[in-house]
C-alpha cells in the first residue's frame, strides 16, 4: 500500500510539473508573441516577460520585433532606354502589428514570399521609367525613396512595415556589357566632337569681334590723328605767316639756316655759285 501511495504521488507530481513546465512560456525583449486557442488569438504580448498558457490548448508563435534583412534575389529589369539590368536589392523590415501579421500572412516564409514579390514589383516599374545613365547617378536614391514609401504602403494591411529598400549593386549582363559600353563611348565621343565644334565657331565669333574692334580703333586713332596733324600745320602755318610779316630777313634767315641742319649732316651737298643758299656765305666773303 504504501508502495503503490509513493508511485502514485509521484506520478501525479510528475504531471503537475509537465503541465507547470508547459504552462510557463518566456518572452524575450527582442521578439513578440501572439498566443493562440485553436487558431483563434487570445492575447498579443509585446513586453518580455514570463507569462503563463493552458497548456496543449494554447499555441505561441514568437516573431523577431527588430528590423530584419530580407535579400532579394537578382533580378532583370529593362530600363526606359531599353537596357538590361541586373538589380540586387535588400530590404530593411520589421512587423509593427503582429496581430495584422499572424491574420493575414501566417508564417515568415509567406511574408518573405509577399515581400519579395512586391519590392520587385516596384522596382521594376519604377526603374523602367528612367535611363542606365540615371539609374546608375545620384538620382537613385530618389527612385528607392519612391520604391520605399510605395512598398510600405502596400504591405502595411499586412502588419509588415518596410523601413528601407537598398540596392547592393546594378549590373548589365555579360553578354551586353561590352556593347554597351562601346555605345556609350561613341555617345561621349559624338558629345566632345560637338562641344569643340561649339567653342571652335565661338573663338572664330570672338576672334572676329576683336578684329572689328582694333579695325575700328585703328581707324578712329588715325581719323584723330589726321584732324590733330592738320590742326598742327594750320597752328604752325600761322606762326610762320606771323614770324614772316614781323621781321622778313630773319624769317628767311631762320628757314635757310634750318635747311643747313638739315641737309649739311653727314652729307655732300653739290650747289652752284649763284645758289640762294650760298647767299650768306658770299656776304661774309
Amino acid at each position: 500500500m504504501k508502495l503503490a501511495i509513493l508511485i502514485t504521488v509521484a506520478v501525479v507530481v510528475v504531471i503537475a510539473a509537465v503541465f507547470a513546465v508547459s504552462s510557463l512560456f518566456i518572452v524575450d525583449q527582442t521578439d513578440q508573441a501572439v498566443l493562440l486557442r485553436f487558431g483563434e488569438i487570445r492575447k498579443i504580448i509585446t513586453e518580455p516577460g514570463l507569462y503563463f498558457r493552458t497548456p496543449f490548448i494554447d499555441n505561441v508563435h514568437r516573431f523577431e520585433k527588430r528590423i530584419m534583412i530580407y535579400d532579394i534575389a537578382v533580378e532583370k529589369i529593362i530600363t526606359a532606354d531599353k537596357k538590361t539590368l541586373l538589380i540586387d536589392t535588400y530590404v530593411l523590415w520589421k512587423i509593427y502589428d503582429a496581430k495584422k501579421f499572424i491574420e493575414s500572412i501566417k508564417n515568415m516564409d509567406l511574408a518573405l514570399t509577399r515581400i519579395d514579390d512586391v519590392v520587385y514589383s516596384h522596382v521594376r516599374d519604377i526603374f523602367a521609367k528612367h535611363t542606365l545613365e540615371e539609374i546608375v547617378s545620384e538620382e537613385r536614391n530618389e527612385f528607392l525613396s519612391t520604391v520605399t514609401k510605395l512598398s510600405r504602403n502596400s504591405l502595411y494591411d499586412f502588419g509588415i512595415e518596410i523601413v528601407e529598400v537598398r540596392v547592393k549593386h546594378a549590373d548589365l549582363p555579360q553578354e551586353n556589357a561590352q556593347a554597351v559600353y562601346n555605345r556609350m563611348k561613341e555617345e561621349r565621343y559624338s558629345i566632345a566632337a560637338q562641344i569643340r565644334a561649339e567653342g571652335q565657331k565661338e573663338s572664330e565669333k570672338i576672334k572676329a569681334e576683336a578684329d572689328k574692334t582694333v579695325t575700328v580703333t585703328l581707324a578712329t586713332a588715325e581719323s584723330q590723328a589726321q584732324t590733330l596733324r592738320g590742326t598742327g600745320e594750320a597752328s604752325a602755318t600761322v606762326i610762320y605767316s606771323a614770324a614772316y610779316s614781323r621781321d622778313p630777313e630773319f624769317y628767311e634767315l631762320w628757314k635757310i639756316l634750318a635747311v643747313y641742319r638739315s641737309s649739311l649732316t653727314d652729307s655732300t651737298l653739290i650747289l652752284g655759285e649763284n645758289s640762294d643758299l650760298l647767299r650768306y656765305f658770299q656776304q661774309i666773303k
